[in-house]
């Protein structure tokens, strides 16, 4: 809710996240291996303490086993020290294992030598070497990854950074050429040049505002509602209309691709301005509606109602004098929709956009769905009572 009392504002806005919202990747645990590289200490002790545990549970697997079998509890341990503490203090608990496993699992006892030995030997040698190098291998591809990932991340700061200098710049330059505009204004003595000069700066200056909100580095569309909040506590701020009353209600999964939303953007704030000026003339009280809602076969449909003066039955906004009435169909045509004004208890504007004005093909149903089962609307209200 939006409250304006000539004094002070406060807004909440509740958002719901979209189902296919991004979320946190769970921590990359895997890309932090080895573990306890600052702390030799900790690891040598536990690596110790893995060997001791392998060479105590052979021991009391041993009569279990059938011969040929020394080394079954000492890989494990070689390749747990390996993934955890690293290649190096695996290779120490390698040759560790294989010492114990000659001494005490292969005959001759007591580091006895025949050609059998030495085959086990050999085997244990090229079974553990070949583990310290996958081992090895991955760290390193992993070490890799994440240098890799660091530096997409800082350029992604970087794009996120640059596209908002961009977007604040390309704001700033419109706002120079609205106040060029203002300038040129005190040259004229004309009160329709002068008017005319007004409305040309103050749309300027709303494009502007438009540009500097509407767009995401990442590219995504914005949510419409929430935007439209937006747009319509500064059209109602800019007027200095504090007896006039605003609601803006919809679906906040309702998302336009931006290139719909600038001029849908522009269509509803000429509606409300309209609405100011004629509607509540002579300082006539009232309240504007906007309702954005979704039809599954004709597409988004955004509703501007005020229960000011109204208008005649058989008003033509396309022939009417008024230029914002012009450029509002104007660029609702162009879009391959409609706005036209009708008498409704008062003045009800109608801009019906094509279904294509929608970010993703799937806010159709997904908005249907939700009108469906009774959800629950977006509701901001600008009101002067407090």
């Amino acid at each position: 809710m939006v409250t304006w009392n000539g004094e002070h504002r406060t807004a909440r806005v509740m958002i719901d996240p979209p189902a296919d919202a991004p979320r946190d990747h769970p921590a990359r645990w895997i890309e932090q291996l080895p573990v306890a590289r600052d702390r030799p200490i900790l690891g040598s002790v536990t690596m110790l303490a893995m060997v001791a545990a392998a060479w105590l549970l052979r021991h009391v697997a041993d009569p279990l086993l059938p011969p040929g079998f020394p080394y079954v509890t000492f890989f494990p341990a070689v390749i747990v020290t390996s993934f955890l503490f690293g290649v190096r203090l695996g290779s120490v608990s390698a040759l560790l294992c294989g010492l114990l496993a000659w001494y005490f699992f292969i005959a001759p006892a007591a580091f006895g030598l025949t050609s059998g030995t030495v085959f086990a030997l050999a085997f244990y040698v090229l079974v553990v070497a070949t583990d310290l190098a996958l081992v090895h291998w991955m760290q390193a591809a992993n070490r890799q990854l994440a240098a890799e990932r660091e530096v997409n991340r800082s350029l992604a700061e970087t794009r996120e950074l640059l596209f908002r200098e961009l977007q604040h710049r390309v704001s700033n330059n419109l706002q120079v050429a609205a106040g060029l505009l203002m300038m040129q204004r005190r040259q004229l003595s004309d009160a329709g040049e002068k008017t005319a000069l007004d409305e040309a700066a103050r749309r300027l200056a709303l494009i502007g505002r438009i540009s500097r909100q509407l767009y995401d580095p990442s590219g995504s569309a914005q949510p419409l509602v929430p935007f439209l909040v937006e747009l319509g506590t500064s059209v109602i701020e800019a007027s200095g209309r504090e007896d006039v009353t605003i609601t803006i209600e919809g679906d906040n999964r309702l998302r336009l691709k931006p290139d719909a939303t600038v001029p849908t953007a522009l269509i509803v704030a000429e509606a409300v301005s309209n609405a100011l000026e004629h509607g509540f003339a002579g300082g006539r009280a009232g309240h504007i509606a906007v309702s954005v809602e979704q039809d599954p076969a004709s597409g988004p449909r955004i509703i501007i109602h005020d229960d000011g003066h109204g208008i005649p039955a058989d008003f033509d906004a396309e022939g009417s004098a008024s230029l914002g009435l012009r450029i509002a169909t104007t660029l609702a045509r162009g879009q391959g929709g409609r706005f036209h004004l009708e008498p409704y208890e008062g003045t009800r504007g109608t801009l019906t956009l094509p279904p294509s004005s929608l970010a993703d093909a799937h806010s159709v149903s997904q908005i249907a769905g939700s009108e469906a089962s009774g959800a629950a609307a977006t509701g901001v209200r600008l009101d002067p009572a407090g």
